[in-house]
């Protein structure tokens, strides 16, 4: 059967039922990169089949790694036969990472240290994303990498070579460039040493330590020391709570709507859009289920509510960068003002994120006053459905399909097939929740 269109998705009056969404796709990313430097086999079960996911699944089949999907019943499965941490081989093309900036940047933290030459390019989405970042560590570690703008563009070339711990500092907080960082020093001799100015995803921290590779925290400092070898392991992934944001708005703004998510990971560092829409007024419930991999998960339910302005701003921001989209939706249908601050890293992402959502709620007829690190939103009951341009963003094209839901004659998504980046079957399951 073919995915539902936004068409078949309006109409509908209330949304009710329970669900698990896809595995979630940071996790996905980091469990297929350790299990490739692990010795021996590791099974992955749930993670996320999406294009992000694949491409990182592809670069290491690339260098060697024997990676096998098998379906479980309902749930994809992984397995893939790890051969140390120099057991990678030259690939004999240049590694393409598509539109995933997570890929390319733990594959270039990563091949720093191996002792071949390799190159990583992706869409030109990705190559129009800053490296530079990545880069600059990685170097002072030793590491050898050119491209564009002086290595900060890619197609990035990296000639692999030893590398040496250092004690770095980010400029600003950034999972990708801390995760990049800390497979680097997996990879250098002696210790690894990072802080950063704000708390990021610690995703790979956690991660790491599932596979028992020794990290430790010593006030907000990690320390990984290199070279230490780790068996394979059997990882189960929890839903991605990213994906999950886009039924918690749904459901909260459909009348009559009532949503569980089920198996959903509740990271800490990735609760912020609980938080800033529990602060608006939602009506979440979560119920705690045993940790998946070293994870913390629920069960979480929405029941449809009223909601008011609120101000999303400091911590707060490396906590729901990803949700951005979909929480500048809330914002739109909330009584009174959202103000968003802090924000400039949205400039960078698939798309400038702020620019783009602030044209599509323009075009509903929101009123949106945009701020270089941000914008304010003024909510307002009623919308006009509106074409939306979503610049090949998978998250744009969701929240503006959500949107769609309770805009007057639905919204147009200019590319609807680029959400399979991140929710292979986002309509699919949205179609699926009763009317």
């Amino acid at each position: 059967m073919s995915e539902p269109s936004i068409k078949d998705l309006l109409g509908k009056k209330s949304l009710r039922g329970t669900i698990e969404v896809p595995g979630d796709k940071s996790i996905t990313h980091r469990a297929v990169t350790l299990s490739a430097l692990a010795e021996g086999v590791s099974e992955i079960v749930g993670y996320l089949p999406s294009e992000d996911c694949r491409r990182t699944i592809t670069a290491f089949r690339e260098m060697g790694i024997s990676i096998t999907e098998e379906p479980s019943g309902k749930v994809p499965t992984l397995f893939v036969e790890g051969k140390g941490l120099r057991g990678l081989s030259e690939p004999k093309g240049v590694l393409d990472c598509g539109n995933s900036g997570t890929t390319m940047r733990l594959l270039t933290g990563l091949l720093a240290g191996q002792s071949f030459f390799s190159v990583l390019t992706g869409d030109a989405s990705l190559r129009s994303r800053p490296m530079r970042r990545v880069v600059e560590p990685l170097r002072l570690m030793g590491g050898e990498m050119v491209g564009r703008s002086g290595g900060n563009l890619a197609p990035l070339a990296i000639s692999g070579r030893p590398l040496s711990g250092i004690d770095y500092r980010l400029p600003i907080a950034s999972a990708q460039v801390k995760s990049a960082v800390l497979l680097a020093g997996l990879m250098a001799s002696g210790v690894t040493t990072l802080s950063e100015p704000g708390r990021s995803r610690d995703h790979t921290e956690r991660m790491l330590r599932y596979f028992g590779v020794k990290l430790e925290e010593n006030e907000e400092r990690l320390s990984i020391v290199g070279g230490s070898a780790f068996p394979g392991k059997k990882i189960e992934v929890p839903g991605d709570l990213s994906s999950a944001a886009f039924f918690l708005v749904a459901g909260t703004l459909v009348d009559g709507s009532e949503i569980t998510l089920r198996k959903v990971g509740i990271n800490p560092t990735r609760t912020g859009i609980l938080d800033v829409l529990r602060q608006m007024g939602a009506r979440i419930t979560v119920a705690p289920l045993a940790p998946m991999c070293g994870e913390p998960t629920a069960d979480v339910t929405v029941r449809s509510s009223a909601l008011k302005g609120t101000v999303i701003e400091g911590e707060l921001i490396p906590r729901t960068l990803d949700e951005f989209p979909i929480l500048c939706v809330a914002a739109a249908a909330a009584e009174g003002e959202t103000v968003i601050r802090g924000a400039q890293e949205l400039r960078v992402k698939e798309s400038d994120r702020i620019a783009a959502m602030a044209k599509a709620l323009r075009g509903m007829g929101v009123t949106v006053e945009e701020f270089p690190d941000g914008m304010k939103i003024l909510g307002t009951k009623k919308w006009r459905g509106t074409d939306c341009e979503t610049h090949a963003d998978h998250r744009v094209a969701m929240a503006m399909t959500v949107a769609g839901l309770i805009a007057e004659g639905g919204n147009r998504i200019d590319d609807e097939a680029c959400i399979n980046t991140s929710f292979p079957g986002f309509m699919q399951l949205l179609s699926s929740l009763t009317s």
